[in-house]
């Protein structure tokens, strides 16, 4: 397992300020994924129209920083990280207060 150092962690905080790190349960296999930008949600929203897992590639392989690959390439890896990179993408949520 390609693990990441505290020091590396911190610096990913800094620059990108939302760090993600998702590890499997049984493949012994981690990843480390920053937050997505608005450009690359549009992205991977217009290409996840014709494809849906298109969506969650272009996600993966935009918002990472360090981790095992196989993660990328092994579809039973790929498909078990798919539900966690929705979770990623959610953004801040706002009250409508009428004025």
């Amino acid at each position: 397992m390609k693990t990441a150092t505290p020091e590396q962690i911190s610096e990913w905080k800094k620059e990108h300020i939302y760090v993600y790190g998702l590890k499997s349960k049984a493949a012994d296999k981690i990843c480390y994924l920053r937050k997505p930008t608005r450009q690359e949600l549009s992205y991977a929203s217009t290409v996840g129209t014709t494809d849906p897992l298109k969506f969650n590639e272009h996600i993966l392989n935009s918002c990472w920083l360090f981790g095992d690959e196989e993660i990328k390439t092994n579809d039973t890896l790929f498909l078990g990280i798919c539900p966690q990179l929705d979770t990623i993408c959610s953004f801040e949520e706002f009250e409508l207060e009428k004025l």
